[in-house]
């Protein structure tokens, strides 16, 4: 079983989405035999922005490219070679101004290529990054969980559907910046989500 941990955050340390992820995984290892654990740190890591010197690059073909090129589509490449071998992803998502983290949509950009985890076909597109379970543990300062103010889920079910990972479950540790109570029994639930997602 390859589990494939994602942290997201813009921080290394102190991180709760992190934390939270981390947790998921302790849970999952737990419950699970001869695991494969890779963890990629976006914020001590970080992966460079789809810019125009990345999409020049994808965009010219493999034999062709500068040295400086082929390295550039390398970085994306590995990523894809990552989500591919994963049987179980799990996301460390904070929200950041309503949306998810630049370090997050950097690895989303970098993943969605297609004719390598996506198809156009006569019948519209088509994911192939199937037969996955994901798990995306939000971070959140206020209370969004079902509002119109959450654009958070209804991205991530839409993206990740789109490149064929359609189960995906989610953990919410909100209103973290509502006083030290409000955190507490928000992370108390979360870590009750976890136990309920992975019994």
């Amino acid at each position: 079983m390859n589990i494939l941990q994602i942290n997201s955050s813009a921080r290394s340390e102190g991180s709760l989405s992190t934390r939270l992820a981390d947790a998921i995984v302790t849970r999952l290892r737990e419950a699970l035999t001869d695991t494969r654990l890779t963890v990629r740190d976006l914020a001590r890591h970080p992966h460079p922005a789809l810019d125009e010197t990345a999409l020049t690059a994808l965009f010219t073909p493999a034999e062709q490219r500068t040295p400086e090129q082929a390295a550039r589509v390398a970085l994306d490449d590995a990523l894809i070679a990552e989500i591919r071998d994963a049987d179980v992803v799990v996301l460390g998502v904070p929200m950041y101004n309503f949306g998810v983290s630049t370090q997050l949509k950097s690895w989303i950009d970098a993943i969605s290529r297609a004719k390598e985890t996506f198809r156009y076909t006569e019948n519209g597109p088509e994911g192939l990054l199937t037969g996955k379970t994901v798990y995306a543990a939000l971070a959140r300062g206020g209370v969004y969980r079902d509002t119109p103010a959450d654009s958070q889920v209804p991205y991530l079910k839409t993206v990740l559907g789109f490149l064929g990972m359609t189960d995906v479950r989610f953990i919410y540790a909100e209103g973290l910046a509502m006083g030290p109570d409000a955190a507490q029994q928000s992370i108390a639930r979360a870590q009750a989500e976890i136990e309920a997602a992975l019994a």
